[in-house]
């Protein structure tokens, strides 16, 4: 073991601590050990300088990542492979005769009225594997013990089932992303695409509508000033929060009345509150606790929807900024490029998406030659998108 001796360091640093002397400049070479990846078999004792040092404490680095991700997950199923969802349009009304008689008028009574019943076939998934090859015999000869060869093992599996989630968790919110993006499309025209579903050159600053709510449009629109609120300032300026937490608490509310203007499809549809999913930016739920929240007497009539929240919709980029976490830029389930900056968040119903038909397993062979084991862990999902169902999302472009 490396010894270094700090007597001079740790009285300057008593010094500095006690009040003694003002802040002065420490080295702290050969204090802190960063560690190496590959273990130095010279280090040897400083008793004979001969002995190889041993390994005298091994720890693990197995924590359980649960991810972070709006649960959108339905029951499994085990045979069949459908999801089947029917529904059933709204009749209209017809004139009752009841109140208009008319001596000698026949009123039929045997007209048969048939339902407008539709069905949705949902009959997709995707399916990936993480392989994991174990020794029986080779890795004990790294270890003292039994109870650090389960250690080790037990380590090994934690990453695989920690790269699960980290996959599924990916997969979810591309889920989400795909029905942001059939969202925004559907309302091609009224940002002046030149055809439903062209989202070529498209300013989605240009127009705000029922489904595709672009905040920062109408709050400018309303307040009128010469100098527009940016995207850039948006995020953390009091009355603009204020402002969206206002138009967020009224869909919430709008959601709950059977309405054609918030689903793609335009079928009549409602959402109650305990249907209704809401997620949003982590970054613009915190903005509001602090820049709004916390100088605001009466908070619970500005509070936001209750939501789920994600740090980002499609990845961080490489330093969390907020043009990276709210910018979505795929190619949704048709093929069609869509790209939308500042999404603050989304509501949708239950139903409008989620993730069925969850198929997890392990598979296992053993190599008798080499003697080791190969372990295939599998994971087959249907993930969909049902466009019938409410979905709103909100952005600041």
């Amino acid at each position: 073991m490396e010894v270094t001796q700090i007597y001079t360091l740790i009285n300057n640093v008593s010094g500095e601590v006690l009040g003694k002397t003002g802040i002065v400049t420490e080295d702290l070479k050969g204090i802190v050990d960063l560690g190496k990846e590959v273990f130095n078999q010279n280090a040897v004792d400083n008793y004979v300088k001969s002995l190889v040092n041993h390994i005298g404490k091994v720890i693990f680095v197995n924590r359980p990542y649960a991810g972070k991700v709006p649960s959108v997950l339905m029951d499994a199923w085990e045979f069949g492979s459908v999801l089947e969802k029917i529904s059933a349009d709204v009749p209209e009304a017809e004139e009752n005769d009841t109140w208009n008689l008319k001596d000698g008028q026949t009123y039929s009574q045997d007209v048969f009225h048939k339902p407008t019943v539709t069905a949705k076939f949902f009959n997709s998934k995707v399916t990936f594997e993480v392989p994991v090859s174990i020794t029986e015999r080779q890795v004990k000869e790294s270890f003292s013990n039994a109870a650090q060869l389960n250690g080790f093992i037990s380590m090994i599996y934690a990453a695989v089932e920690k790269s699960m989630t980290i996959k599924a968790d990916a997969l979810i919110m591309r889920t989400i992303n795909n029905m942001i993006a059939e969202t925004v499309l559907a309302d091609a025209q009224a940002f002046g695409a030149a055809a439903a579903g062209d989202m070529t050159g498209v300013d989605l600053s240009s127009a705000s509508t029922a489904r595709c709510v672009n905040l920062l449009k109408l709050y400018n629109d309303k307040t009128g000033a010469t100098t527009k609120l940016t995207a850039a300032k948006a995020i953390t300026d009091p009355d603009f929060i204020r402002f969206a937490s206002y138009v967020m608490g009224t869909y919430a509310d709008r959601l709950q009345s059977i309405s054609t203007l918030f689903n793609v499809g335009g079928k009549e549809r409602f959402t109650p509150k305990d249907m209704l999913h809401v997620v949003l930016l982590s970054e613009f739920a915190k903005a509001a606790q602090t820049y709004l929240y916390s100088d605001t007497f009466n908070r619970g009539d500005v509070l936001l929807p209750q939501a789920e929240t994600v740090p980002f919709w499609q990845g961080s980029g490489q330093n969390y900024e907020f043009a990276s976490a709210g910018n979505i830029n795929i190619k949704e389930s048709g093929g069609k490029a869509v790209e939308i900056s500042g999404v603050l968040g989304v509501m949708f119903d239950r139903d409008a998406l989620g993730v069925c038909n969850l198929d997890r397993r392990v598979t296992t062979n053993y190599n008798a030659k080499a003697e080791f084991f190969n372990n295939y862990y599998k994971f087959d999902a249907g993930y969909f998108n049902d466009t019938n169902e409410n979905f709103v999302v909100f952005f600041i472009e």
